[in-house]
């Protein structure tokens, strides 16, 4: 089953003001004060203009920066890695491939074990779908996350 992902007025106007100023003018929300930081819930996190499935819980971790932070995405194609030196500073943007939603940033201070990357993104760019959601919202192929002990990362056998 294919979705299409995409950004459109619509979807950008129904966005509250730190929604937008996060994910279309590029902001960071304040760090500990936002609605994710530390959700331990079972679920995905999409992007809140396409809907792009982006992250799962099962790769989230407390990496005690107040943002909600990430091993990695659950489809590396919706995820896009730009080059960002505002602030004086060379760091990784990252943003929805099909939204062009403003995410967060990648940063390579995250677990060693899990490939060492920390996805450092704003709760205001997700949307937050919780596992017992994921059919009705139209995601239910993402429920198999969530069915093994490990994660659900069966197909992570190539040590």
């Amino acid at each position: 089953m294919s979705h299409e992902y995409r950004k459109n007025p619509e979807a950008v106007s129904r966005l509250s003001p730190e929604q937008h100023r996060v994910t279309q003018e590029g902001g960071t929300e304040p760090a500990f004060d936002n609605p994710y930081w530390n959700s331990k819930e079972q679920g995905i996190y999409v992007d809140v203009v396409s809907g792009e499935p982006l992250f799962a819980s099962a790769d989230k971790y407390d990496s005690g920066t107040g943002w909600p932070s990430f091993t990695k995405p659950i489809e590396p194609k919706n995820v896009v890695e730009v080059r960002d030196s505002t602030l004086g500073m060379v760091r990784t943007e990252v943003r929805s491939a099909h939204g062009d939603s403003h995410l967060g940033h990648v940063f390579d201070d995250g677990p060693l074990a899990t490939g060492g990357l920390r996805y450092c993104m704003n709760s205001a760019a997700l949307r937050f779908i919780p596992r017992e959601d994921l059919e009705r919202e139209g995601y239910g192929e993402y429920r198999a996350l969530f069915e093994h002990p490990d994660g659900g990362r069966s197909d992570d056998r190539h040590d």
